[in-house]
């Protein structure tokens, strides 16, 4: 089950995941030493093909959607663009990453796109993975898919 609803921002969302992540049928390490497989997934058993890849991508979209709705409050008042946003970094971070990013959840729930967006970029992730995040702190800022 999808829980995004808007199919134009799941199908961007995947895009720019897929772009960002890259695929890989066989385990690898990343940067960090983890062993990862298929669109940046960790696991530590053989290679998959790409549509296995593609079903657990979307599994993890649901999931981490899951974990946004429960542990920020105000997820589903946002848009598609800042959802779009959370997901992301959810997913290369991990949502309790994510949630370490308090004054950027604080300006985003206030709806200050340009403070959250400066949040983004002055963060440790900000200047370690400095394209990620100017992409997404562009479509923050000016909620544009």
């Amino acid at each position: 089950m999808d829980l995004s609803t808007n199919i134009d921002m799941r199908y961007k969302l995947k895009k720019r995941l897929i772009l960002e992540e890259g695929y890989r049928q066989f385990p690898y390490k990343d940067t960090h030493g983890k062993l990862t497989i298929g669109y940046g997934r960790c696991l530590d058993t053989n290679g998959i093909n790409q549509d296995e890849a593609l079903y657990l991508l979307n599994n993890d979209i649901d999931k981490i959607e899951n974990e946004l709705i429960k542990n920020i409050k105000f997820y589903d008042s946002l848009d598609d663009a800042r959802k779009l946003v959370l997901i992301d970094m959810s997913f290369q971070m991990g949502i309790y990453g994510v949630l370490g990013f308090v004054q950027f959840l604080k300006a985003l729930e206030n709806k200050d796109y340009d403070t959250a967006s400066k949040e983004m970029l002055n963060s440790i992730w900000g200047k370690e993975f400095i394209n990620r995040a100017n992409d997404l702190a562009f479509i923050m800022e000016t909620g544009k898919l």
